[in-house]
């Protein structure tokens, strides 16, 4: 049987390697070696704002972390804490996003993943967390801190992880307003940590990050989801 093909969007950053030095598409192996441990195959997505076909070719999708969502995507001026918006990425990745839905695929988002499922859903972010939470989720940048977790009883999310586990965080944005999407996963300090669209089987995003974490249930999940989804 043909391992399931899951599509991994990346970032576009500087990146130095041997003797460059250069604009290069990157992407921590954390998240293809999760996906492939978990028995698919993983394609990386460069950015592309014209690419959401791309999606047609694929058993699942993932929308990565990194860099914060632009502000203006949900009618806001952005903080002063946030990152140089990536237009090209953020344009991309609410297209697979939609993409996905559209043709009713397996979809996983991590952290800015999950972040952009509710900015294309109509949501909106919580530009700076240590403004609204005395609860770390983010020591400094490429760091992460463990907290606690519960989910909704019922949810797809409680169904694959439990009624509660401890998660590894890393971000300084988080989700406000869900849009049409449905809040399962509460941070200790109620910060959203899960996202669901009752609409389709298998579409979450989680504000944590599964690949960095030791408990991969969630890309076996998303694996066993792509072998029944057909191309």
């Amino acid at each position: 049987m043909k391992k399931p093909v899951i599509g991994i969007s990346c970032y576009v950053e500087p990146a130095q390697w041997g003797a460059w030095n250069i604009e290069a598409a990157v992407l921590p192996f954390a998240y293809v070696a999760s996906v492939t441990q978990a028995g698919a195959r993983a394609v990386i997505i460069p950015p592309d704002v014209d690419g959401a076909e791309v999606v047609e070719n694929l058993d699942a999708l993932i929308i990565a972390g990194g860099a914060d969502v632009n502000a203006a995507l949900y009618q806001e001026t952005a903080h002063e804490t946030a990152d140089q918006p990536r237009v090209a990425r953020d344009s991309s990745e609410i297209a697979l996003y939609k993409k996905a839905l559209e043709l009713n695929k397996p979809f996983l988002g991590i952290c800015r993943g999950m972040q952009i499922m509710a900015v294309a859903s109509g949501g909106s972010l919580i530009q700076h967390l240590p403004d609204v939470s005395a609860l770390s989720h983010r020591p400094a940048p490429a760091q992460f801190v463990e907290h606690g977790a519960r989910f909704e009883a019922g949810s797809l999310v409680e169904k694959l992880l439990g009624k509660e586990m401890i998660v590894n965080s890393s971000h300084h944005q988080a989700v406000k307003t869900s849009g049409t999407l449905k809040i399962t996963g509460w941070a200790e300090d109620d910060t959203i940590e899960v996202l669901e669209n009752p609409d389709h089987k298998f579409v979450i995003g989680v504000q944590w990050h599964p690949e960095m974490h030791h408990d991969k249930r969630l890309f076996e999940a998303l694996v066993k989801a792509a072998l029944h989804t057909p191309r």
